[in-house]
């Protein structure tokens, strides 16, 4: 059952550094968010925080309230690792397990989750999983094969089967096409089309056009100068941001006159 996501006043800290300061949003279920902006200006550390990755990294912390389904999901009775189930990650470069064959790769996050399962429900989730990835056709006889052996976006398409193999709620994707070539680029976007009427989905892209693409809503973040904190510069329906931005940094960025 996707979910929409209710951000207020989120701080993010590195240590004593304010990476990102005062983001208030609220992202749509069973859409497509993407957060647009120059590097550095922590669009990929706001993600994190998004399913309580973010705290992994010695030092960090966050401050405020992300709210899905009711229920902070930094409050101290939440458990992370139920947070991670709930909210599936794929990362900027394909990372499937190297030592494992397609079909255990799409049975890792079950696996973890210490579910004992029938041989034929393995089955079940495999073939559906890498169904909903779009991969199934081209895997179908070499499920036992190493992942590894996949091409880059068959590799990234297999880590969206293992993210959705878990039946989250939420998927963020930080990047994924940065390392795709443009054939898989364009197969990945079809699919992120797919995954919305399931899932909620938000996307970290630097790629403008990619924004334009398959995301609803977009976020536009910002630095104000070297060593300040990023910070949400606007958040609309993607086509008021890419037509009449509300503000003019929004529209320097989209244009290219900066970033």
């Amino acid at each position: 059952m996707a979910r929409s996501i209710d951000v207020s006043d989120v701080n993010i800290y590195y240590g004593d550094f304010l990476a990102v300061q005062g983001v208030n949003m609220t992202i749509r279920a069973r859409a497509v968010t993407a957060f647009i902006g120059p590097s550095g200006c922590g669009k990929s550390t706001f993600l994190r925080s998004l399913n309580r990755m973010h705290e992994l990294i010695p030092g960090a912390r966050v401050e405020g309230k992300i709210v899905v389904d009711g229920q902070d999901l930094y409050d101290a009775n939440i458990d992370p690792v139920a947070v991670r189930r709930q909210i599936g990650m794929v990362f900027q470069r394909p990372n499937p397990f190297p030592t494992m064959s397609i079909y255990d790769n799409v049975l890792a996050g079950n696996k973890l989750n210490a579910k004992r399962m029938k041989k034929s429900e393995a089955d079940a989730i495999v073939e559906k999983s890498l169904r909903g990835a779009n991969l199934w056709n081209e895997v179908k006889d070499r499920l036992n094969k190493p992942g590894m052996g996949l091409s880059g976006g068959q590799q990234q398409r297999l880590c969206i089967a293992r993210a959705i193999a878990v039946e989250p709620q939420v998927l963020l994707m930080d990047e994924p096409c940065s390392a795709l070539d443009p054939i898989s680029t364009s197969a990945i976007e079809d699919l992120i089309h797919e995954l919305k009427s399931d899932y909620t989905i938000v996307i970290v892209t630097h790629n403008m056009q990619q924004a334009a693409r398959v995301s609803d809503e977009t976020g536009f973040f910002n630095l104000k100068a070297t060593g300040e904190p990023g910070h949400l510069v606007e958040f609309n329906p993607t086509t008021k941001m890419f037509a009449s931005p509300d503000n003019p940094a929004t529209e320097a960025y989209i244009s290219g006159r900066f970033g």
